[in-house]
């Protein structure tokens, strides 16, 4: 259970580093029990206080209880509905057909084919382990812990 709570609370980064820093796409994720990372594309180091502001918005909607819907579409009906906003820079295999689409309502939305919570409250709490910037590939590596 704890993992699916760490793979939810990605989903609510997510949206938290577009809304604050507008980072579009995730190079890369990582989940082991309560401690996960994303990986973002970025053109710039981020200063403290927008890392920390990720991690107030992240907080807040986790605090807010959004649910987190599961739409199941043919791919060309999910890019037709959502455009590019539902990949990552890892792309799904051509052969895949049928999406899941995750959505937490005006936050965040991502084909994803993982179990997640079904309300952002079960997520509990999301702390800031540490981050760095990998200036020579522009990404920003958020590293987290579930609580």
């Amino acid at each position: 259970m704890i993992e699916i709570k760490t793979h939810s609370a990605l989903h609510v980064l997510k949206g938290a580093t577009k809304k604050v820093l507008g980072a579009k796409w995730t190079a890369s994720t990582y989940v082991n029990g309560p401690h996960g990372r994303l990986t973002v594309q970025f053109e710039r180091k981020p200063t403290e206080e927008e890392i920390n502001r990720i991690f107030v918005e992240a907080q807040n909607r986790i605090n807010e209880g959004l649910p987190f819907i599961i739409e199941k579409l043919s791919r060309e009906e999910a890019e037709k509905k959502y455009g590019d906003e539902i990949y990552d820079l890892f792309p799904i295999p051509t052969e895949v057909n049928e999406l899941y689409i995750v959505i937490i309502p005006g936050w965040n939305i991502n084909a994803c084919n993982k179990q997640h919570v079904s309300n952002t409250r079960e997520i509990g709490e999301i702390k800031l382990d540490h981050w760095r910037y990998r200036n020579s590939k522009k990404l920003l590596e958020l590293s987290f812990n579930v609580i």
